[in-house]
């Protein structure tokens, strides 16, 4: 089991939530991919998505549903700062994470988060599990609770 697995594993456990992290034979590295792999709407996949913060250098995470695109102006009002491009080697440097596997909870260090207000329609969503072939599900409010995000609008 990976290192990424086992600390999303870690922080579902020690929030007390019997959770299965499933792995998906066909990946989940887009969100239609997601979709498909675990029987849901697209817009029940929890899509994380990195900016890097142009003041401090520290990555900003935005979880949205499946279906939605981060607006990058809006991104950066809702973070008040101006927000540019994360590449891979800054995500897994401060989340912990690889692109496509980038999960909710887990990180290895503090990290800024908002969620998309539109994952709380749903009973059920599907999130990385900390790999591009893992997937949990779990009540919108349980991951907004345990990500620790701001509920906002930043989406076109």
């Amino acid at each position: 089991m990976s290192k990424s697995l086992k600390r999303v594993r870690a922080a579902l456990e020690a929030a007390g939530e019997p959770v299965e992290i499933l792995e998906m034979a066909e990946g989940t590295r887009t969100a239609a991919d997601a979709a498909q792999a675990a029987g849901c709407e697209i817009d029940q996949i929890v899509k994380s998505i990195i900016f890097r913060g142009e003041a401090d250098g520290r990555v900003v995470l935005f979880l949205t549903a499946g279906g939605n695109r981060v607006d990058g102006a809006k991104a950066s009002h809702v973070a008040g700062e101006a927000l540019g491009k994360a590449d891979g080697k800054l995500i897994r440097a401060q989340t912990g994470f690889a692109i496509g596997g980038v999960a909710p909870i887990g990180h290895t260090s503090p990290i800024r988060a908002f969620m998309d207000p539109r994952l709380m329609e749903f009973a059920m969503v599907w999130a990385a599990a900390g790999t591009p072939r893992h997937v949990f599900a779990l009540s919108p409010g349980e991951i907004h609770r345990l990500s620790g995000a701001q509920l906002a609008e930043f989406t076109s």
